[in-house]
């Protein structure tokens, strides 16, 4: 017990920030983050156990965490938020922060399943099979969400800002 304990802390100490950054990018609000990787580190902690410790323990979490975030947005009976006719004013500090801002309220915009693939092909650098397995999802399904949810973004933002977020798969 006591060296399950350890290492499921040296797991959770290495990886918590992805976790809570992967959990924003697909949900777009950092308490429901916060909320859902302590519910998918839950999940994870009780399979501890029987992961073997040579399989990719990151790879498993992370789709436990996908799969929480999916699951909870398609709960229709779970209330959401009233929609304003304006946005509260955001605080930024120069035109990075500003286009980030813009970049995190297209992906919202996204469906949850291209979301999904978005953020993990481009944020978390996942291969179109490596996706395709956290999401349980046929390697055409990763590419054909992929390819419809860069044009969404595109439409949001504008052809010229797209590379903000494909970018990132090329300098990773």
């Amino acid at each position: 017990m006591r060296d399950r304990d350890a290492e499921f802390g040296e797991f959770l100490d290495s990886r918590a920030a992805v976790l809570r950054r992967t959990a924003y990018l697909l949900c777009g609000d950092w308490h429901r983050a916060e909320d859902f990787v302590q519910t998918a580190l839950a999940k994870l902690y009780v399979a501890w156990p029987r992961l073997r410790k040579d399989a990719n323990i990151d790879a498993y979490a992370r789709k436990v965490l996908t799969r929480t975030v999916i699951d909870e947005s398609r709960r229709a009976f779970r209330k959401r938020e009233s929609s304003v006719a304006r946005l509260p004013e955001v605080a930024t500090h120069g035109p990075a922060v500003a286009e980030a801002v813009d970049v995190r309220r297209a992906l919202a915009g996204l469906p949850p399943g291209q979301r999904a693939v978005v953020v993990l092909r481009y944020w978390d650098d996942l291969s179109v099979e490596e996706t395709a397995k956290v999401l349980g999802r046929s390697v055409g399904t990763v590419k054909s969400q992929s390819a419809k949810g860069l044009a969404s973004l595109r439409r949001a933002l504008g052809d010229d800002r797209t590379d903000v977020v494909e970018g990132r798969r090329r300098a990773g």
